[in-house]
């Protein structure tokens, strides 16, 4: 038996605010690929929030060597009869498949990073490059943390700049 003193709670209010305020903030795309991708080990840092991933059927060989499949860190690619198929909201958009990848230009992976740059890659060469590039970038960042001019270095080293 309900309470006379207990105050009444629509609860069909609440669903309708939580729908806008999640409406809001996010598609629904996004929401639902943020909740598969909750049980995973990968945190917002690795995920590229736009990509896509296309597979080339005439020069894949996956049913031969599915190593593709078995780099997928969220497992988004799997075998049909038709080849390897791949699930959008699952991608991280990594570079795992096309590494591990034997056929050149095979798969073509295409991501926008959280700064804006657009990659595309699809040989293991190019993704080794990107990330060397990356790298490089990063430790240079560090670097001019450190000594944003040159004088600051030679003065804290006690070096003479000439």
């Amino acid at each position: 038996m309900p309470q006379e003193n207990s105050s009444s709670i629509d609860i069909f209010d609440m669903l309708s605010d939580s729908e806008k305020k999640a409406d809001e903030t996010e598609t629904p795309q996004n929401a639902q690929r943020q909740e598969l991708l909750a049980s995973t080990k990968y945190k917002d840092k690795d995920l590229y929030p736009e990509g896509t991933i296309t597979i080339n059927r005439y020069t894949c060989v996956g049913l031969q060597c599915k190593l593709c499949i078995k780099a997928c860190p969220t497992n988004a690619l799997y075998w049909t009869n038709n080849g390897i198929e791949v699930i959008d909201d699952l991608c991280l958009h990594c570079d795992a498949c096309v590494l591990c990848c034997m056929v050149d230009d095979c798969i073509k992976v295409t991501r926008k990073r959280p700064d804006g740059k657009t990659e595309t890659f699809s040989k293991p060469k190019d993704v080794i490059v990107m990330v060397d590039k990356a790298n490089a970038e990063k430790r240079m960042q560090r670097i001019c943390d450190i000594y944003p001019t040159a004088e600051e270095y030679c003065k804290k080293h006690g070096l003479k700049k000439q």
